[in-house]
């Protein structure tokens, strides 16, 4: 009887429990696959993004002249040595942990959702699934970009000025205990708006893209057009986030003047006072640093995250 009652348990319950199981799964793939890309792509690209902070920083508040990434990394690289390179590394990746996850898996999770019949969906819904991503993604990441940016911007300060947080953990302890648990979210209104332009040219233009390339070109969804597709995504990233990018960073870098009062007010308070102070080609300051790490880091991601979904397949997971 006993023997008779588990039998109908399990023929009751086990269908149930592996298609939940599997729904739970497929709905998480996107989640995991893109923060895990996020974070490989990040290993190999933290010293061009160090690089991009601290060439942002340089000359605020004034129209001096832009030295070039060539001449600037080995003179840091001699005055702070290699190691400074990955300074905010562990920032880094838990900002990858945090709002790659949530964009990459919004996107995937709101596109697939749209799409009927495996139809691809047209370009404005798929930028309307990029915005929504990227907004949300950035809010849930904004903590950890602050702590990276900081990190990042600290040996560019007097040694009076500068904050040595020992890594991202640390950081975050020392912000909320120091300034306020609302003080983490310092920038999201620019890390947001850089985040929906990010993804709108990242995501949507690379799905177009590669819809585009299969069409006209390769006729397959193949290594090669994936690579063709990720590098139009990383040119659009480049082009379309920098100057969102720039006034991020000025705003989450930012410290009280002499006076007590705050460089900026807002976004568009720092806009405008970079723009009368320092000139329209600001904004850009730093492009080719920022394309060389947008662009593989964009492609890197996008790659890695077919190559994952391309595992799971293949090992039926």
């Amino acid at each position: 009887m006993g023997d008779r009652s588990q039998l109908m348990e399990q023929t009751l319950d086990s269908p149930l429990k592996q298609s939940s199981g599997r729904s739970v799964w497929e709905s998480a793939k996107p989640f995991v696959f893109g923060g895990m890309a996020g974070m490989m792509a990040t290993s190999i690209i933290q010293p061009l993004d160090f690089f991009k902070v601290r060439l942002q920083l340089i000359g605020e508040g004034t129209m001096v002249a832009q030295p070039s990434v060539l001449k600037l990394a080995p003179t840091i690289i001699r005055n702070e040595g290699v190691r400074i390179m990955y300074t905010g590394l562990s920032a880094a990746l838990l900002r990858q942990a945090t709002y790659t996850t949530a964009r990459m898996g919004i996107f995937r999770s709101m596109s697939d959702a749209l799409s009927q019949d495996g139809v691809p969906l047209p370009f404005y819904k798929k930028a309307g699934c990029g915005l929504v991503a990227g907004a949300l993604g950035s809010f849930v990441g904004n903590p950890a970009d602050l702590a990276l940016l900081r990190m990042q911007a600290d040996g560019s300060l007097p040694l009076e000025e500068r904050r040595h947080y020992r890594n991202a953990l640390h950081a975050l302890q020392r912000i909320v205990n120091e300034e306020g648990v609302l003080r983490l979210w310092r920038g999201a209104g620019p890390t947001v708006t850089r985040a929906m332009a990010v993804n709108v040219a990242m995501l949507a233009t690379y799905d177009h893209a590669k819809e585009a390339i299969i069409k006209h070109w390769t006729h397959s969804d193949s290594f090669l057009t994936q690579v063709g597709a990720s590098s139009v995504s990383g040119f659009s990233i480049a082009a379309f986030s920098l100057p969102f990018d720039f006034v991020k960073t000025r705003i989450q870098k930012m410290k009280p003047l002499p006076d007590g009062s705050i460089p900026y007010r807002n976004a568009l308070d720092c806009a405008r006072k970079v723009l009368r102070q320092e000139g329209f080609a600001t904004f850009y300051r730093g492009f080719g640093t920022y394309y060389m790490r947008c662009a593989p880091h964009a492609m890197l991601v996008l790659l890695f995250m077919e190559r994952l979904q391309l595992a799971a397949e293949r090992f039926s997971l």
